[in-house]
């Protein structure tokens, strides 16, 4: 493909982001200009330091910005000082219930501190955990969940509803606000998508914080990627967002994937081989379902942005392969054409189709980032 075809404007696929402040999560930022980010949760014990590590390890080759850890007892925030400083990204403190918690661990290296106002506790506790905060310069999420709303909100209400949720939202947001601290983003998150739709989307109209997005509890894998995409999706394409968690009961490696694939379908933010691959008909010259499973494994490792097609016949071939850096199109008698750029390039033979993609791959993701490299170093 063409520079020109890869920078053209399509204003149909304009997305106009919610202004919002920028506020800064150790070294991402968060907000305004600012890429959104895609944020995952460790599911280690977190008193365990090395396991924690280790799964704050795989979180980060996979490309997660900013990684939230559990801070639920003293033994949490005592190993958290040892897991922030062998992190890479910074760390959210999630807490819950015990402030303490919340002091220990901006004290300990917390970039952000995670609290939810149904169970924080009084407005005086959660004033030292505003301090300890300005002390160490975290910044602040205020999470508010469906499932975990204040008493007298439900009482008020009936039942978990977004206006509820919005409440909760900005009375903890004036708590913040009346102690002139203004580093914090807030989410309104339930387990069903049309709730947590709406409640952003209120919530959107009446505060100017970033807006941190998830499907709280979505499910397992499948089901939870579903309900995530689709919540998470809509308020971004109507240009809500600043950074999201996509919450899965499964690997939160996975999560990561998601994230980013969710981004990249709406050309928020690319990382990585995007592969267009057909679902396979009787008309493939190759299987097309095991082919793309492979290179989606074997490819992992690439975080350039680049896109491949994988298309099993050529009725469509050609024209995904027009708009992808590299392509393979299938034909007959075992082999098949391998695009370059758009164009047909040559011919390649089924049985080393794997290894001979993966090698063009390679290659051009070496040649993108040499140039991104260089534009770098000129405009330095």
């Amino acid at each position: 493909m063409t520079i020109e075809a890869h920078t053209r404007v399509r204003p149909w696929r304009a997305i106009d982001r919610r202004p919002s402040r920028k506020i800064r999560v150790g070294s991402v930022e968060v907000g305004g200009d600012a890429p959104i980010t895609v944020q995952s949760m460790t599911n280690t014990v977190t008193a365990d330091a090395k396991a924690t590590i280790d799964q704050i390890r795989r979180l980060e080759e996979a490309g997660a910005d900013i990684v939230r850890v559990s801070c639920p007892d003293e033994e949490s925030t005592a190993a958290f000082k040892a897991i922030a400083k062998a992190a890479t990204v910074p760390l959210v403190a999630d807490i819950h219930f015990h402030y303490r918690r919340g002091i220990e661990a901006a004290e300990a290296g917390a970039a952000c501190l995670r609290i939810n106002p149904g169970n924080i506790g009084a407005a005086a506790r959660v004033k030292e955990v505003i301090q300890a905060a300005r002390d160490h310069g975290c910044s602040m999420r205020i999470g508010v969940n469906a499932g975990s709303l204040e008493r007298d909100l439900l009482e008020q209400y009936g039942e978990p509803c977004p206006e509820a949720m919005v409440e909760s939202a900005l009375r903890h947001a004036r708590i913040l606000q009346d102690h002139d601290f203004h580093e914090f983003k807030i989410s309104v998150k339930a387990s069903d998508p049309f709730m947590t739709v709406a409640a952003y989307q209120q919530l959107a109209e009446v505060i100017d914080c970033p807006l941190h997005l998830g499907v709280t509890e979505a499910g397992a894998t499948r089901t939870g990627t579903v309900k995530s995409s689709i919540g998470i999706g809509s308020l971004l394409w109507a240009g809500i967002g600043d950074t999201i968690r996509v919450s899965l009961a499964a690997d939160p490696v996975e999560e990561v994937k998601v994230g980013f694939d969710i981004l990249k379908s709406l050309g928020l933010r690319h990382r990585g081989v995007n592969i267009i691959a057909c679902p396979s008909c009787a008309r493939q010259g190759f299987n097309v379902i095991d082919t793309v499973a492979e290179l989606e494994e074997r490819l992992a490792h690439i975080s350039t942005p680049m896109s491949l097609s994988i298309i099993g016949c050529v009725v469509n071939g050609p024209g995904e392969a027009l708009m992808t850096d590299v392509g393979f199109t299938g034909g007959g008698k075992g082999a098949g054409m391998v695009y370059l750029a758009g164009k047909p390039d040559h011919k390649q033979d089924n049985a080393g189709m794997v290894d001979h993609i993966v090698e063009l791959v390679e290659a051009k993701a070496a040649e993108l980032e040499a140039a991104r490299k260089a534009t770098l170093q000129a405009a330095e």
